[in-house]
């Protein structure tokens, strides 16, 4: 048998890549500022300046591209795009090595820094953190970019912590950040201070009053989009999430009302609805309105009585707790004097020939055991009645509906009075305040514990008293708007009722019930009522 031999080939790392010998390699550099102001843009410029000119004059490299984010934050690489794409790049073999000033520019979160340190070296490409001294081609262990990495996520938390005190510090003086981008009506004045925008106020307004006119969310959207308006953000095409939010704030009667949301892990940077977890701060008068103030509380009430429209079932929407509508309405005020439930409009086909009429919703939908005596009323002789009873109200009950008005004016000054004055529970929660950081001081016991106790139970008590009294102060202020402008309505010169106008029972009507075939009974708003004939 022939002997075998055996022989040694002594390792060359010289000779481990020959084609990164024969060619030049294809050097990257990364950069990045985390916030856009005018210091950090010089830094930003200086980075590339210099990466640029280190490269290109290197002998045995090439630049492969200068990769950088500009004002993004290195907590989370999600919206870094420009470091993705270079990480892309890697993936597909066009770069061979990465240079980055420091680790706090690569990433500030350890496990991202970690993970694409790790990705990078199983694809052969090292990175270079300058500022450390740190090669990841030559390092065995990945303890000491572990610990410098984890160095530099908590310095972030630390600079984040401190952003926030500060901003918080800020919302308790009243000073904070207006944002005017993609806002309509405002822009930043002379001064400094919130400026209206004449052109945009006019269709924050248009979108109030419609709302209140009855139009449905959808209905203003296509309004808008008849007339051609641009969103904020200037898109021709609105949603009726705009809508709603614009409605919904109340920047547009002159207030702001301070953290709303908040970041609750800096890292992932999840924004989240603030129910309470922390403080809020609500301040009062602190620029020009554009709604005011008492259309303002309208708005919210028709939005509250809106949604209370909705069924908590779809299989249970048979009754008068039906989903709003705001093609007619009437659907939202006519009832029946049986059941109490409301009345649907409905086509009638008779030989051919189509009658609109107006049906109890549950005898419908029940049959008669459930509503026997409801009648079906023809659309125009009921809309005929209407326009009567209203401009009887203008020619003839002027004193009558006034006297209602003013009885209601009372009763809600009446309340007001009553009421317990938030300024008296403010001052009583801001004593007991200063007894809790007393007994705070004090050594515990069981006596301590009990006083610690009652003065919590009497706060949380106060607070939740305010919170009605306010409620009921505004909602007292728009019964009285609604008062005042009823009665400008009645007592308009130049009024001249020619045909019916679901905007007009909108703003006039509260109720119309229907007693029987012959008759119905209206209640406008205030209170004041007319039995009317519908023949």
């Amino acid at each position: 048998m022939v002997q075998k031999t055996v022989t040694e080939i002594p390792a060359n790392p010289l000779m481990g890549d020959l084609r990164k010998r024969k060619r030049k390699l294809r050097v990257a550099a990364y950069c990045r500022v985390s916030t856009e102001e005018e210091e950090q843009q010089n830094s930003f410029e200086v980075q590339v300046a210099y990466y640029t000119d280190k490269i290109t004059h290197h002998e045995g490299w090439q630049l492969a591209g200068i990769f950088a984010d500009d004002g993004i934050s290195g907590v989370s690489t999600k919206k870094r795009d420009q470091f993705n794409k270079m990480i892309e790049l890697c993936r597909k073999k066009k770069i061979d090595l990465i240079l980055t000033k420091s680790i706090s520019r690569f990433a500030r979160n350890t496990l991202d820094c970690i993970k694409h340190v790790r990705i990078l070296k199983s694809w052969g490409i090292p990175v270079i953190f300058e500022k450390e001294n740190i090669d990841t081609s030559n390092m065995n262990s990945e303890m000491i970019l572990t610990c410098l990495s984890s160095f530099a996520q908590a310095e972030s938390e630390s600079i984040s912590g401190n952003v926030t005190k500060g901003i918080r510090m800020g919302y308790r003086q009243g000073r904070f950040s207006f944002r005017y981008k993609n806002f309509l009506g405002y822009r930043k004045g002379p001064d400094g201070e919130p400026k209206i925008v004449p052109e945009e106020a006019k269709i924050i307004r248009l979108i109030a009053q419609n709302y209140l006119n009855g139009d449905s969310l959808r209905t203003i959207k296509e309004t808008l989009e008849s007339m051609g308006v641009p969103t904020a953000t200037g898109n021709q095409n609105w949603s009726t999430e705009a809508i709603q939010r614009i409605l919904q704030n109340e920047k547009y009667m002159g207030d702001v009302l301070l953290q709303k949301t908040y970041t609750a892990d800096f890292i992932e940077g999840k924004v989240k609805k603030n129910n309470g977890e922390l403080p809020q701060y609500y301040i009062k008068d602190n620029h020009p309105a554009i709604i005011p103030r008492e259309m303002f509380y309208q708005i919210q009430e028709e939005i509250a009585r809106r949604k209370s429209k909705k069924p908590a079932n779809a299989k249970k929407a048979k009754t008068n707790r039906g989903r709003f509508t705001s093609k007619y309405a009437l659907s939202e005020r006519l009832v029946c004097g049986n059941c109490g439930c409301y009345f649907r409009r409905v086509t009638w086909s008779i030989h051919g020939r189509k009658q609109i009429v107006w049906r109890c919703i549950n005898r419908l939908e029940c049959g008669p055991k459930a509503c026997k005596d409801s009648p079906s009323l023809k659309e125009d002789e009921l809309y005929s009645a209407i326009l009567k009873a209203i401009r009887s109200l203008v020619q003839g009950h002027q004193e009558e509906m006034a006297a209602t008005l003013q009885e209601a004016l009372i009763h809600c000054i009446g309340r007001e009075n009553a009421a317990i004055n938030p300024l008296v529970i403010e001052n009583r929660l801001h004593e007991l305040d200063k007894d809790l950081d007393r007994l705070l001081t004090m050594d515990g016991s069981e006596i301590v514990d009990l006083r610690i106790k009652q003065i919590s139970d009497e706060m949380l008590q106060l607070r939740q008293m305010k919170k009605r009294a306010e409620l009921d102060a505004q909602q007292d202020m728009g019964r009285e708007n609604k008062a005042k402008e009823i009665m400008a309505f009645i007592s308009a010169e130049y009024l001249d009722l020619t045909e019916y106008s679901d905007t007009l029972v909108y703003r006039v009507i509260e109720r119309v019930t229907v007693l029987s075939k012959e008759e119905i009974r209206i209640r406008f708003v205030g209170g004041f009522e007319i039995t009317q004939p519908l023949h």
